[in-house]
């Protein structure tokens, strides 16, 4: 299946797993080692387009980095200064690959806890813009919500093995 991009950014690589890959940030073998880059602007929900952090954050998660995706994002969470809707929405984002990568690990606990969070923060975003609002950021509420069911039916049959290569069939479509 042919994955969408939104930037022309390189992905890393290999996608970090804990337990199976070296930590991108603290291992010198890390594929993020030493290297330090500038808080990001704040992203603008009308203008997500221009945000390179945030496009470069879906293009992550889409081809399975989900924990590098949640980092690109948390960027932007801190630059949104974690809080009012864009911050909401961004969390979510951040929890549900946080959610993948537990998933990935073999968590079947984790997951389901990032997930039902995930849920949560999604009604708190649509309970903070306008109700006919049906995409936030470029992103489809609804297709957030159903990844997220989908880790959630994942999760809840209990325990899971480890599959640290395991990615997601469906992307997250920006428009």
């Amino acid at each position: 299946m042919e994955r969408p991009r939104y930037t022309d950014r390189p992905l890393p690589p290999y996608s970090y797993v804990p337990r199976h890959t070296p930590h991108p940030v603290s291992n010198p073998l890390g594929h993020m080692f030493g290297q330090h880059t500038a808080r990001p602007a704040p992203l603008i929900p009308e203008r997500w387009a221009d945000s390179d952090e945030f496009r470069y954050g879906v293009d992550l998660f889409n081809h399975g980095f989900y924990w590098e995706a949640h980092e690109a994002w948390e960027s932007l969470w801190l630059a949104a200064g974690r809080q009012g809707p864009t911050a909401i929405w961004l969390k979510a984002l951040i929890k549900l690959a946080a959610a993948l990568v537990k998933l990935r690990e073999g968590s079947s606990i984790g997951a389901l806890r990032h997930a039902l969070r995930v849920q949560q923060l999604i009604v708190e975003l649509r309970t903070s813009i306008p109700a006919e609002s049906n995409r936030y950021c470029g992103l489809e509420i609804a297709a957030v919500a159903e990844l997220t069911r989908q880790v959630i039916v994942v999760a809840e049959r209990g325990p899971l093995p480890e599959h640290p290569l395991a990615t997601l069939r469906q992307c997250l479509e920006l428009n």
